[in-house]
């Protein structure tokens, strides 16, 4: 951890009673078992007492909630430096609960509120830098345009610009929970069937020298994922476009885990050759549309996910292979 990262804030209890100064480091307050014992109104060996109850009980892991710093500190007439053991707000609050303090609840409600500050102050600072890069990255692209570079380096260098401004606004929407489905190709789609997704499986085993037990079906599922995508709704598409029916495929067959074994490669390969069959896979340069580790690192995220974050993950893949990649 750096020290530009970490803060020093002032706290003074409401009683005028002590007077701490407190660390503020990844989004959370640090105390010292001295400072606790001088929060608390306790002596050490009660404030240590009470963390080892909160550890042998369970309640807290100490590896999340500790941290072993050096520190400066002025010893009589000396300035020496000692390795001191850091216990964070889940820490500080449980000692407060068990001393039964007024004093613990008036620092947990003083630290939450400094907390959310500091957050609040660090997105906004976050945002306005992004904001920057973002006008930044679109100022290069601008001036790339206007002056008609020529030559591969230039193409390539225009290329990064325009990618990178897809990602960093991706990005955005993603924190900020508004991933929209946009850009998309709405038109007959050529459907993978089950035998055609067979032939598919026995390609790869063969290509992976994998047992017998690779792409063998446990139960309906594969049927399924591929029927699911095309299916319809008071004679609507639930999934109107191309790009839709893309990433939900490799979401159920992912997630529905079809296969005894290979379910994670069979999904990838499925995904990539629905995309082929409906001229999707590729831009018109030839490129891929999605790159091997994006698409590596949306199938383990998707494998990884819960079933509450589907829309987003779908969303997201839909935004990477859609038209606003051309």
């Amino acid at each position: 951890m750096s020290e530009p990262q970490k803060q020093i804030v002032l706290y003074q209890a409401p009683d005028g009673g002590v007077a701490l100064d407190v660390r503020l480091d990844r989004e959370t307050v640090w105390l010292t078992q001295r400072q606790m014992a001088d929060l608390f109104g306790k002596d050490t060996d009660t404030i240590g007492l009470h963390l080892r109850n909160t550890y042998r009980e369970g309640e807290l892991e100490g590896a999340a909630t500790t941290e072993d710093s050096s520190v400066v500190q002025t010893e009589g007439r000396r300035r020496v430096t000692r390795r001191l053991r850091f216990y964070n707000l889940d820490a500080i609050i449980s000692v407060g609960y068990r001393v039964n303090s007024k004093r613990g609840t008036q620092f947990r409600i003083w630290a939450t509120r400094v907390l959310r500050d500091h957050l609040l102050k660090g997105y906004t600072v976050n945002e306005l830098r992004l904001q920057e890069l973002n006008q930044a990255i679109r100022l290069i692209g601008d001036v790339a345009r206007r002056h008609e570079l020529s030559g591969d380096e230039a193409k390539a260098i225009l290329r990064v610009v325009t990618d990178y401004t897809l990602a960093l606004d991706l990005l955005d929407d993603y924190d900020r929970q508004r991933v929209a489905i946009r850009g998309t190709t709405r038109r007959p789609v050529k459907s993978v069937d089950h035998a055609e997704a067979r032939r598919m499986v026995d390609r790869l085993r063969e290509k992976f020298g994998a047992s017998r037990l690779f792409g063998r079906e446990k139960d309906d599922s594969l049927r399924g994922a591929l029927g699911a995508i095309t299916q319809t709704f008071a004679r609507r598409e639930v999934y109107p476009s191309l790009e839709e029916k893309a990433a939900h495929l490799l979401y159920f067959i992912v997630k529905n885990h079809p296969f005894v074994d290979g379910n994670k490669r069979i999904a990838a390969a499925l995904f990539l050759w629905f995309l082929e069959k409906n001229g999707a896979l590729y831009r018109a340069d030839g490129s891929k549309r999605i790159a091997d580790n994006a698409l590596v690192a949306m199938t383990l995220l998707i494998a990884e996910s819960r079933s509450a974050e589907k829309d987003i993950l779908t969303r997201v893949l839909v935004n990477l292979i859609n038209r606003r990649n051309p």
